[in-house]
């Protein structure tokens, strides 16, 4: 696979009833692969994989695996305590027949800088998956530094970094210390089109599960040299981006889908649905950008190209 182009983040769609959403998952995921997404992240923290059991896990990557069929990599994040359980995943994940893992540091506990290479490589060495590496040490505290990429360099599985520092500098300091050994994908909605400038080659995407056409739209223009009508995409966007930014972003991103059709507020607790005045502000938000949405033409497949009105 190549660690290039939009991966969305998708979210775990929910019953009243508190069962996997199939029928609403499987809508969110048609509209992704419509708008032109390259790869499908499962499992994340907008997956809200921290209260789904194994057998849920295993349940959303097999129709996952169904839909996609082989349209586009699918990447299973793995956000685990113990080495042992996160190889376990690795291992069952590689029989499944999805095409990439995205690796988080050890959950639960700030780990060294030799522990925290030495859980990547154990990782690594139990699976012949692509590994991306999840670095947020502002959510996760645990910074992945250039000294330990240093050492994973010789991990030929480990090829590509989910950047999300919240320092767009670090994109640059990748870069001019290890080529192109590491595919950078953004991570953070709000710094992406930054990001993709000085040359990140993807964005792990968040508000894409609601808006896919104009992240793929931003992507592609960038792609393309047109940064001019990439910022005016995301100036209209970036209201929406920093919904992405709170603790609160899963309950925010899935308000954000129920208004354009892609989905529902429900969430599973001990996350509960957004009440009163945080939830009108969120909404006014969400609707204020959908009145002034973008006009995108498509052009070329689906490469996209737009004009904003307001």
């Amino acid at each position: 696979m190549t660690w290039k182009g939009v991966f969305p983040a998708v979210t775990t769609k929910f019953t009243a009833d508190d069962q996997l959403d199939f029928k609403t998952f499987e809508k969110n995921l048609d509209a992704q692969l419509a708008a032109g997404v390259h790869g499908i992240i499962i499992g994340g923290t907008l997956g809200e994989s921290s209260v789904l059991s194994p057998a849920e896990k295993v349940e959303l990557l097999n129709f996952t695996l169904q839909k996609v069929e082989g349209r586009v990599p699918v990447v299973l994040n793995i956000a685990e305590g113990a080495t042992r359980e996160s190889i376990k995943i690795a291992e069952s994940a590689q029989r499944s027949g999805i095409s990439g893992l995205m690796l988080l540091p050890p959950m639960r506990y700030k780990s060294d800088h030799k522990e925290t290479v030495t859980y990547f490589k154990s990782v690594a060495q139990a699976t012949d998956l692509q590994i991306m590496i999840y670095n947020n040490p502002v959510d996760y505290k645990v910074d992945v530094t250039l000294d330990m990429f240093e050492e994973l360099v010789d991990t030929k599985n480990i090829d590509a970094v989910k950047e999300s520092t919240r320092d767009i500098v670090n994109v640059t300091r990748m870069i001019n210390k290890f080529g192109d050994r590491f595919s950078i994908m953004s991570g953070v909605d709000t710094l992406a089109l930054d990001s993709l400038v000085v040359g990140a080659k993807g964005w792990v995407a968040g508000l894409v599960c609601a808006f896919p056409e104009e992240t793929v739209a931003i992507y592609n223009l960038v792609m393309e040299g047109r940064i001019k009508e990439a910022v005016e995409i995301n100036r209209w966007f970036m209201p929406l981006l920093e919904l992405d930014t709170f603790s609160k972003l899963v309950q925010y991103i899935k308000l954000a889908e129920a208004e354009v059709g892609l989905g529902t507020e429900i969430v599973r607790p001990p996350r509960l649905i957004l009440s009163g005045n945080e939830r009108t502000e969120v909404l006014g938000i969400i609707r204020e950008a959908i009145k002034k949405r973008p006009v995108l033409n498509r052009s070329n497949g689906q490469r996209s190209t737009s004009t904003v009105t307001a």
